[in-house]
């Protein structure tokens, strides 16, 4: 497939503060008319307990976007945001966060990599030191949605689920809304992939399963409902095998709405990249974009024709990039069918993370 990039701008970022990291983001195409983008944001750095979930719509198919406003905003570190719709106006937001004792040790560990200085490092502490005191950690602890039921005017309450994905769940065709995500674990060691089924109320049930027998780590899958009514997941894998290394992306596929999975084979080269999102378009072709963190560091795209038995892998969408810190691209069909992808990247190794756009187009 011959990809054309359009136009590669920055969309988010807060040059005029200390909290001005924006990373791992999701758009969508809102009932209404509008997209709307969430992500992590506000914070100082990659690990750190200011993180907040935000969201930003734009009015004009992608070209000017809203100030980032929190929608999940909880004491401790909100990472990552996931968005899906479903039915007439029901819009459903995603996001999890790590425990004190998690960030303390990490902002120990990243004085001179991802913090700046131990001036940083003080104000994480003592930042930590607050929330210890004056909160239950085990109130917020965990992978949390909120829900909106007018388009995303508006958000309820925040609820818990046991598991957590970038990018958030997929409306099905029945209307119900499947969640296939990473148990959490507060020690972020589970490789367990779990499918729930959320109503519009935020209640859920637990599916089904997908197994793991290959050793190496499953996380930060997304799911898509194909024409035909198939599940196709996209799973990060990494770790070590025998005599080599593995940063890539395993499908598993499911025919009865996510109960049942097929076992998980790899569709791209070991260290091909991850995570993946998936998205259908008008006319049924599905399109998965991801991060390559392999020189020259950048964002990859590949297509499917048949509804995930083969796919175009390995086409660059834009590449270049100072670091292999970037990706999660997520992406949304315009009205024109021209692709809006967004992705987080550094402008250079001194710069934070921010929130890159890129429209393009394709041909066959």
């Amino acid at each position: 497939m011959n990809v054309n990039l359009k136009k590669l701008d920055i969309i988010c970022k807060n040059d005029s503060s200390i909290f001005n990291y924006f990373a791992w983001p999701t758009v969508t195409g809102l009932q209404d008319g509008r997209l709307a983008m969430v992500a992590s944001g506000y914070r100082i750095a990659h690990i750190c307990p200011f993180g907040k979930c935000v969201i930003s719509y734009s009015d004009d198919e992608g070209e000017t976007w809203s100030l980032p406003t929190p929608v999940i905003d909880t004491p401790l570190d909100d990472r990552d945001g996931g968005i899906c719709t479903f039915g007439s106006s029901g819009v459903i937001v995603t996001s999890f966060n790590n425990s004190v004792a998690f960030q303390r040790n990490s902002a120990k560990n990243a004085v001179g990599e991802h913090a700046k200085n131990a001036l940083e490092q003080n104000l994480i502490n003592s930042y930590l030191d607050i929330v210890e005191k004056k909160f239950d950690e085990n109130k917020y602890l965990g992978s949390g949605f909120v829900i909106s039921d007018d388009c995303g005017k508006t958000f309820g309450d925040i609820k818990r689920i046991p598991v957590s994905s970038p990018h958030g769940p997929t409306a099905l065709s029945d209307g119900k809304l499947l969640y296939v995500g990473r148990t959490f674990s507060a020690a972020d060691a589970s490789t367990e992939i779990e499918s729930f089924i959320i109503d519009a109320d935020g209640s859920f049930q637990k599916i089904g399963e997908i197994k793991n027998d290959t050793g190496l780590t499953f996380c930060e899958p997304h799911a898509i409902q194909t024409s035909s009514g198939k599940i196709i997941v996209h799973i990060r894998v990494q770790g070590k095998g025998r005599d080599k290394k593995f940063f890539t992306i395993f499908q598993a596929e499911s025919y009865d709405n996510g109960r049942n999975f097929t076992k998980p084979h790899q569709i791209l080269e070991d260290c091909g990249g991850a995570p993946s999102h998936i998205i259908k378009t008008r006319d049924g072709m599905l399109i998965a974009a991801y991060g390559h963190r392999e020189q020259p560091y950048g964002i990859k795209v590949m297509f499917s024709h048949d509804e995930g038995q083969t796919w175009d892998t390995d086409n660059v969408l834009c590449d270049g990039f100072c670091s292999g810190d970037l990706g999660y691209p997520s992406s949304v069909e315009l009205k024109s069918g021209e692709i809006l992808t967004v992705f987080y990247a550094h402008e250079s190794n001194e710069e934070p993370a921010k929130i890159y756009r890129a429209i393009w187009n394709y041909r066959g």
